[in-house]
């Protein structure tokens, strides 16, 4: 949506389809970190934006059983917003596309679900796709996989994928909010567990971290065993664990960390998880993603403009974006390592790790990890000119 958005502001026409009816996925991520936010100032957007309901998260905190231990301060960040906002991404993906609407050259179709691809001599030309009322068929200069981690595009173009690995997976479910809860977002790591609660207003998003492949064995303990569990990690939501009426109301959310050997194809690019598929932790996918939308848009807006897209433009893309990619999965990955698979494996005794108990200690170390959370590697900027072009009314 952002890369429609960009392309369609610099007089490229363009073509988003969307698999559903609207874009209300419970478990879809919410967090808009600082260097998103500094993307919707260029554009010129962002007090619109900040209208809508979020909520504002200057730092990060760790539970260790019973510690709170901060680690991350965005307040010292050298950008406009020192925070990071949290918002429904449905909320997020209904804004962009609203700012996109009014260009003649930007087009969303919602239920239209890729299928395949139309390769030509080895090129890829356009995909088909299926809608309610019958089959699509939609050509292009360029085709762009924006659709995921289990991305369909990238499967039918036939690009090799690096698995990096995950141990664990998530279990996600709602409970109501009560007027006495606590108002931010929480994590905690107890011995054996991991407990995430999303501050969503009326309820809070919750994400109990399981090990990897082992959502069947938590199932056959039962779902009395699970609702005690929860009610464990938050003890101010007793008595409303009976809102997980059965298992149907707990989902599960298959951790992938993985990313393309190569991003592009002839007329193909790959950007955000259809590339890499990221770690939940940090809670960077969807910034990620963003900052290869617009280093996609920088890079490719005049060539398609002017029809002189080449292979070696979408190389550039892959260049750009790969650094950060790789910087950013190496982190997660020594986290994952290092601290998930300890915390999953129910050792007797949970310590914080040196550097936690350092930076909760000495407040100015808290910025390094603000820095890389917040803003990344290599932040993008928007570099795509506003051509003048029509406008709907």
């Amino acid at each position: 949506m952002m890369l429609g958005l960009l392309l369609a502001r610099a007089g490229v026409p363009t073509v988003v389809l969307e698999k559903h009816g609207d874009f209300l996925r419970d478990f879809r991520g919410d967090t808009i970190h600082p260097s998103t936010l500094e993307l919707m100032d260029e554009l010129g957007v962002l007090e619109t934006f900040l209208k809508l309901p979020h909520q504002e998260v200057p730092e990060l905190s760790a539970q260790i059983g019973d510690r709170s231990l901060p680690f991350a301060d965005f307040r010292h960040l050298p950008t406009r917003c020192k925070f990071i906002a949290l918002m429904p991404q449905w909320d997020f993906l209904r804004f962009l596309a609203a700012q996109a609407a009014p260009y003649s050259t930007f087009q969303l179709v919602m239920r239209a679900e890729v299928t395949g691809l139309i390769d030509e001599r080895g090129r890829v030309v356009g995909v088909h796709a299926t809608r309610p009322e019958g089959p699509l068929e939609v050509r292009a200069d360029l085709v762009v996989a924006a659709d995921g981690r289990a991305s369909v595009v990238r499967e039918k173009a036939g690009l090799r994928v690096q698995e990096l690995g995950a141990p664990m997976d998530v279990l996600w479910f709602r409970l109501s909010r009560g007027p006495d809860d606590p108002q931010q977002t929480m994590g905690r790591f107890d011995v054996g567990r991991i407990f995430i609660m999303i501050n969503r207003g009326e309820y809070w998003q919750c994400g109990y971290v399981i090990p990897k492949g082992s959502v069947e064995e938590i199932r056959q303990r039962g779902l009395e065993t699970f609702r005690s569990d929860v009610v464990r990690l938050a003890p101010f939501a007793a008595s409303r664990e009976r809102e997980i009426r059965d298992w149907e109301d707990v989902k599960l959310l298959t951790v992938r960390v993985d990313r393309l050997r190569r991003w592009y194809r002839p007329g193909l690019l790959c950007i955000g998880d259809a590339a890499h598929a990221m770690s939940p932790i940090g809670g960077v996918g969807i910034n990620l993603a963003i900052q290869d939308a617009v280093a996609a848009a920088n890079l490719l807006a005049e060539p398609l403009r002017l029809g002189r897209l080449t292979t070696d433009h979408l190389r550039l893309v892959q260049r750009r974006r790969e650094l950060p990619t790789r910087v950013t999965q190496g982190l997660q990955v020594l986290i994952q390592r290092r601290v998930i698979t300890r915390v999953l494996g129910g050792a007797d005794q949970l310590e914080p790790p040196l550097l936690l108990r350092l930076f909760a200690r000495f407040p100015v170390l808290r910025r390094f990890p603000a820095r890389l959370i917040g803003v990344g590697i290599r932040p993008e900027h928007v570099a795509t000119p506003a051509v003048a072009v029509g406008l709907r009314d």
